[in-house]
């Protein structure tokens, strides 16, 4: 992956805080009601054992309501899922090496353990990803840092939490024209040695703390004092608590039961 796919890639993330001005039902909710529900629902798909991917299955239910409730782009979240899947790929690639149990026969076909676990791996990034992506989009980053803050996130974490989001494109903006010049200059040609490599590390290093240091001042002169603040009041009415427990509740259901067993000992049983 070349530098400008990287950077198309990264600024299109910031695309999720567009669709955090929609105006459905979902949009208009407190922030904190649907960060808690995020965080219990993250909490519940995590819970699983590793060998439970039946128990999965239900929780696909709340990413696929947000998504049309909210009236989000399915095919842009699914291609941020894809974007960073190689990572759970290869934490869970070497599982069917060290688990070769036979667990499941399908017909001649076995199974083993390992593949179990890493598909169950799998399920679980793309569920707990997917809830994340879509809890920026429906609320945007600024909002979410506010309402952690409102429930007792320390608030120098959040700040931290929240330039380490804005800035990440000033970074990369920097390295961008960096790759660039060096590209226009050597005519496209040559590749990246390690001492180029260090040299263009040490001058994005030395440009960053120039860089902060103007972005500092320029906070400054605006006034900023340490403290983030959103236009929107946050009120955290009947809406809000009917969301969350509901969500919750169900949640606890699916932790709780087999529901893709019950329902088809159900079907064996009469019919």
């Amino acid at each position: 992956m070349n530098m400008a796919t990287i950077e198309n890639n990264l600024f299109d993330i910031g695309y999720m805080d567009t669709l955090a001005s929609g105006t459905t039902d979902l949009h208009q909710l407190d922030p904190r009601a649907k960060l808690i529900t995020t965080l219990i629902f993250v909490s519940m798909v995590v819970s699983l054992g590793k060998y439970e991917i039946s128990m999965m299955i239900p929780f696909i239910i709340y990413p696929l309501a947000m998504i049309l409730l909210g009236e989000l782009p399915f095919n842009y979240l699914l291609k941020k899922i894809v974007l960073v899947a190689p990572f759970a790929i290869l934490i869970g690639i070497f599982n069917p090496l060290m688990d070769r149990e036979i667990l499941v026969r399908i017909g001649s076909l076995g199974i083993s353990g390992g593949w179990i676990s890493f598909f169950s791996i799998m399920i679980r990034f793309g569920l707990t990803v997917s809830a994340a992506l879509i809890l920026i989009s429906l609320t945007g980053f600024n909002t979410v840092c506010i309402a952690l803050e409102k429930l007792g996130v320390p608030e120098p974490f959040v700040i931290q939490l929240l330039f380490l989001y804005r800035y990440l494109f000033v970074l990369i903006d920097e390295t961008s024209r960096m790759v660039r010049a060096r590209s226009l200059r050597s005519f496209g040609s040559g590749g990246m040695y390690f001492k180029i490599f260090v040299s263009l590390v040490g001058q994005l290093l030395l440009r960053t703390l120039d860089r902060a240091q103007r972005i500092h001042l320029a906070m400054c002169c605006r006034g900023f004092d340490g403290h983030i603040r959103i236009n929107r009041p946050m009120k955290f009415g009947f809406n809000e608590i009917w969301f969350t427990l509901a969500w919750s509740l169900l949640f606890v259901l699916f932790r709780s039961y087999n529901i893709p067993l019950k329902i088809g000992e159900l079907i064996a049983r009469y019919f």
